[in-house]
């Protein structure tokens, strides 16, 4: 079985778990048509809508 020649340092530790760190929620972007938050370049969840026009047929 392998074993460390030497112990990791803080550093090394610490760097290599500052990786997660870097995650953060991602930005929102406001819907024109609805004024809704929603992700950037995906269809709006409120209304449906995408550049101006209805992608998914409302069921309502």
């Amino acid at each position: 079985m392998a074993v460390p020649k030497r112990r990791t340092s803080k550093a090394k530790r610490d760097s290599r778990r500052s990786q997660n760190m870097k995650m953060r929620a991602p930005g929102l972007s406001v819907c024109p048509h609805c004024h809704e938050p929603k992700l950037p370049h995906r269809v709006c969840p409120n209304c449906n809508y995408y550049d101006g026009r209805e992608i998914v047929a409302s069921e309502a």
